[in-house]
């Protein structure tokens, strides 16, 4: 009698069971591609260094039996992973040196970073942050306190930027929490959300996270992250409309990569499905010299004559700003001819 009056548990929303089906199997992967199974150990090895995840749906818009696929060269562990290169390191960017409470990065003018949680839904082989020490050093479950006491007692900081991993890994209750709290900040005006979720897993856009935003009085600005514009499917382009209906800006930033869009072809491609997408190029950054990631490293000369053909192919305001990192700076650094 009493096992009958409980309530049924909720079913999880349908994005929480697509990451969960991710691909972390090596093996898996390759098989669902149709790729050479010669690739597996490499992969294995570098997968134990750093995991490999990506959504199944990322993985449809990839070509079968294309080992050099852009889409996949960004997601499959390789052998040139683990070969160690100079200058490469763990925290490329200066993210703990810059870090006055655990999860908060406040490194420019105006604004700080809260790395809401660990958690991703695609792991990028070019993370800057794939040696990241997530359990010290971020905001996630239960941590949250130090944080926001810092924002309170910070009133020059009138934009927090949500990143990690993904905030859009949160829960929308948790999700709903933290902004809450960041809402009660009364100096806080403007809310940004770097996300790749919508990108490789766009039923992470639906009632229950719109709900959430529509609930914030903070001027949203959503970064996402595409770099090729294979990643831009109609799926996707119908997660992003919700959001343009309701003001929030849409921005993209991408990484240039070798093999993947160092192409001026492929960069302005992009642009044009972002922007029939209603979304801005905003950041083309220079590969973040994290340990494993060098042979994706593109030269500035090439870098720049990539930004020139661009400029002369596309308008303006289709044109991304090629900018690095460079730790201890106030701002992005923007790349340009000496």
């Amino acid at each position: 009698m009493i096992a009958a009056s409980l309530t049924p548990r909720e079913a999880p929303p349908r994005w929480q069971v697509e990451l969960a089906a991710a691909y972390t199997d090596p093996a898996e992967l390759l098989h669902a591609l149709d790729l050479d199974p010669a690739w597996l150990p490499a992969a294995r090895r570098a997968a134990a260094a750093f995991p490999l995840r990506v959504p199944r749906g990322f993985v449809a818009r990839m070509r079968k039996g294309d080992a050099h696929d852009p889409l996949l060269r960004q997601v499959l562990p390789l052998a040139e992973e683990l070969v160690a290169a100079p200058g490469y390191v763990a925290d490329p960017v200066g993210d703990l040196a810059a870090m006055p409470v655990p999860g908060v990065l406040h490194k420019y003018r105006g604004r700080a970073l809260l790395v809401a949680t660990g958690a991703c839904g695609v792991h990028c082989r070019y993370c800057f942050r794939r040696e990241f020490p997530y359990g010290a050093a971020s905001a996630g479950r239960g941590a949250w306190d130090a944080a926001l006491d810092y924002l309170r007692a910070t009133p020059e900081v009138s934009e927090v930027i949500l990143s990690g991993g993904d905030p859009l890994a949160l829960s929308d209750r948790r999700l709903a929490t933290l902004l809450a709290a960041l809402d009660a900040i009364p100096h806080l005006q403007r809310l940004r959300i770097h996300s790749r979720q919508p990108v490789v897993l766009p039923a992470r856009v639906d009632g229950g996270l719109l709900a959430v935003l529509d609930a914030t009085r903070l001027a949203t600005v959503l970064v996402v992250h595409a770099n090729h514009p294979h990643e831009l499917d109609a799926e996707v382009a119908a997660a992003l409309a919700p959001l343009r209906r309701r003001g929030i800006t849409l921005l993209n930033q991408s990484v240039l990569l070798a093999g993947v869009n160092d192409d001026a072809a492929v960069l302005a491609e992009l642009s044009e499905r972002l922007f029939a997408a209603g979304v801005l190029p905003y950041y083309l950054h220079q590969l973040d010299a994290v340990r494993g990631a060098a042979h994706f490293a593109v030269a500035d000369a090439r870098a720049l004559a990539i930004m020139d053909t661009l400029r002369a192919q596309l308008p303006g305001y289709l044109v991304p700003r090629l900018v690095r990192e460079v730790a201890g700076a106030p701002a992005k650094t923007p790349v340009v001819a000496r």
